[in-house]
């Protein structure tokens, strides 16, 4: 039976199969990187949004899966819940203009409230309050591109020369480099050198965590 869950569900399956988010599945396919996005599948009416055939041909053409086999994961029965199938798991996305705009961490930088998409990452990075942001602009060029996706630990101890995102006090959310933290300064380095370091007070950084994967 062709249900929306069903083909949705082979849509994840599919990136799964390749070692990839669904994130990473369309950009493979040439398509923008948030069509296969949770959010993306339910209207704000609570319709329901049903990918294109167009769509589906091109993950199919990127990934080298015949028609067949697509079918296959659509008709395939999941026994177990997304996060604990397979090498994958979901946790939390959100954009970094969305996570500049406050309400959906905690004093600790844990994700709370409403809001959030998913995405699927490797089980072995899916440690306790991890959660994915995805990359926008180019202040993190060349390392991180827009639409990649990074996740960050909040419990993760972050050292000097660590990859770290910071959230300051004002609402600035930020991917840097961790060069010196003291009880009265932090010291970041910028990933792209067209962009300039920052050297913050540290009574105005409201939390700091550690980039612990990427999907590229």
């Amino acid at each position: 039976m062709l249900s929306h869950e069903r083909i949705w569900a082979a849509i994840d399956r599919l990136a799964a199969r390749n070692a990839l988010t669904t994130s990473g599945l369309a950009r493979k396919a040439g398509l923008d990187p948030t069509t296969f996005n949770r959010s993306k599948r339910i209207a704000g009416d609570g319709r329901l949004r049903w990918p294109s055939t167009e769509s589906i041909s091109k993950i199919l053409d990127a990934t080298g899966e015949p028609l067949d086999g697509f079918m296959e994961l659509i008709a395939a029965r999941r026994t177990t819940p997304p996060e604990q199938a397979g090498p994958f798991r979901h946790v939390p996305l959100l954009g970094f203009a969305q996570a500049g705009a406050g309400g959906y961490f905690d004093d600790g930088g844990f994700p709370v409230g409403q809001g959030w998409d998913e995405v699927a990452i490797p089980q072995t990075n899916a440690t306790e309050g991890v959660y994915a942001l995805e990359v926008s602009g180019e202040s993190m060029m060349p390392l991180y591109r827009a639409g990649d996706i990074i996740i960050v630990s909040p419990t993760a101890t972050c050292r000097p020369g660590d990859r770290v995102v910071v959230r300051t006090q004002g609402g600035e959310v930020m991917a840097k480099v961790l060069a010196r933290r003291t009880t009265k300064v932090v010291e970041l380095i910028s990933l792209n050198p067209e962009h300039p370091n920052r050297e913050i007070a540290a009574r105005e950084i409201e939390w700091m965590a550690r980039i612990i994967w990427a999907s590229q």
